[in-house]
């Protein structure tokens, strides 16, 4: 008998841990979310430069930097000194040149398969002929 009046006061306090336990961990909850909030608003916004400013800091080569002549070069020097050229392309430029003979301008590397006007571009103070 003894246990059944209890069963209701055990089933109140129990009631009770459940609830505190909720109102804790919805009182964690909210504030993690609200520092991460702060943590966030508090930082500064960086934006990363556009397309057209990382292309001028790429285009220009500083004074006494290697050029190379696209006529005369290898493929491994073609690939070391033209800017998002890599041995492949490299290869392609050389292939191309013995295939059809010496290039007359340098916009006919846009002919080589790989080769665009945009790379010819950031290359253009590099290429001579």
């Amino acid at each position: 008998m003894q246990l059944s009046k209890n069963k209701p006061i055990f089933r109140f306090s129990c009631s009770i841990k459940l609830l505190l336990t909720a109102a804790l961990f919805s009182l964690i909850g909210a504030s993690a979310i609200a520092a991460d909030k702060a943590s966030t608003e508090a930082q500064p916004v960086v934006q990363s430069p556009t397309k057209v400013e990382r292309q001028a800091t790429v285009e220009a080569p500083s004074e006494g930097e290697t050029t190379v002549n696209i006529n005369e070069a290898d493929a491994e020097e073609l690939a070391s000194i033209l800017n998002g050229v890599g041995m492949k392309k490299a290869e392609a430029i050389v292939r191309y040149r013995e295939q059809n003979g010496p290039f007359t301008q340098v916009e006919q590397l846009q002919e080589v398969p790989g080769i665009g006007p945009t790379l010819i571009e950031r290359n253009r103070a590099r290429l001579k002929m």
